[in-house]
């Protein structure tokens, strides 16, 4: 039987879709991220289902046994506390188990935090980018927002409410202060969508808040024309440090084309 991954609400229960009801009251089970506060959503809608607990920090060795229940027949509907399973929450593992074990897995979609605030972002990007939460370690969120920083489509992070204010720094200092916008609560009775450019979002946010945050930042810009004399001495100066045609190339390639540079080098290094 089929494993249903079912968005359920990110605050306001009336944003539950009439056909995530109707699979909750019909499968066999709710595989849960957290049982207690799923228990509650089903006691809202009237509904009592035996629970399998998913927590994140477990999601590997507790899949076997919800797999095997799918094997055996039964159809379970995967939920996490909020909005949607396996997107920034328990949930990818066990649905890429199932995947691989040719279980079928059928979206029930609904609410996502990241895309009600990229779409009520403004900004002029038709596209965006989930980047989620970003690591832990410093190390790898550099390389992370390194990674992120040219791209020309909107990005979109989600934060705990302890560590926006850090990220919202971060997010300045490698992203540059662009404008951006920290949706907080969303769907709550306290809702917030503050705009801004980065700067200007950390004032208003200068320490702890509460509830949790999603932030989308407007994408890099168009690049800019690039001097052809810059480019030409810049070629000349690492032909001179010895760097062949190809390695230059390579390395100027994330500015200009790759193939513009390596037949400058050419022609410069035959002028030589």
């Amino acid at each position: 039987m089929p494993l249903y991954v079912v968005a359920t609400p990110i605050g306001n229960l009336q944003d539950l879709t009439a056909r995530a009801r109707e699979v909750l009251s019909t499968c066999d089970g709710v595989v849960a991220e957290d049982t207690r506060h799923s228990e509650k959503l089903l006691r809202h809608l009237g509904v009592a289902k035996k629970l399998f607990s998913l927590p994140a920090f477990d999601e590997e060795s507790r899949a076997e046994g919800i797999l095997s229940r799918l094997a055996e027949g039964a159809s379970l509907a995967l939920v996490t506390d909020a909005g949607t399973p396996a997107v920034s929450d328990p949930g990818s593992i066990l649905v890429r188990k199932a995947v691989a074990r040719g279980i079928a897995v059928i979206p029930i979609p609904g609410p996502s935090a990241a895309i009600a605030a990229v779409s009520v972002s403004g900004f002029p990007e038709t596209r965006f980018h989930f980047a989620g939460f970003l690591p832990r370690k410093q190390k790898h969120r550099g390389e992370m927002l390194a990674e992120l920083r040219g791209l020309r489509s909107q990005l979109v992070f989600y934060e705990s409410p302890q560590r926006l204010t850090e990220t919202l720094r971060e997010l300045r200092e490698a992203l540059g202060d662009r404008p951006a916008i920290v949706a907080r609560e969303l769907t709550k009775v306290h809702e917030e969508i503050a705009r801004g450019t980065l700067s200007e979002l950390l004032a208003r946010f200068p320490g702890e808040t509460r509830g949790e945050v999603a932030i989308v930042v407007s994408g890099a810009g168009e690049p800019a024309a690039a001097d052809p004399a810059e480019l030409a001495q810049e070629v000349r100066d690492r032909l001179a440090r010895g760097e062949r045609p190809k390695a230059i190339a390579e390395a100027l390639a994330g500015a200009h084309g790759k193939r513009e540079v390596y037949q400058l080098a050419l022609k410069l290094l035959e002028g030589r």
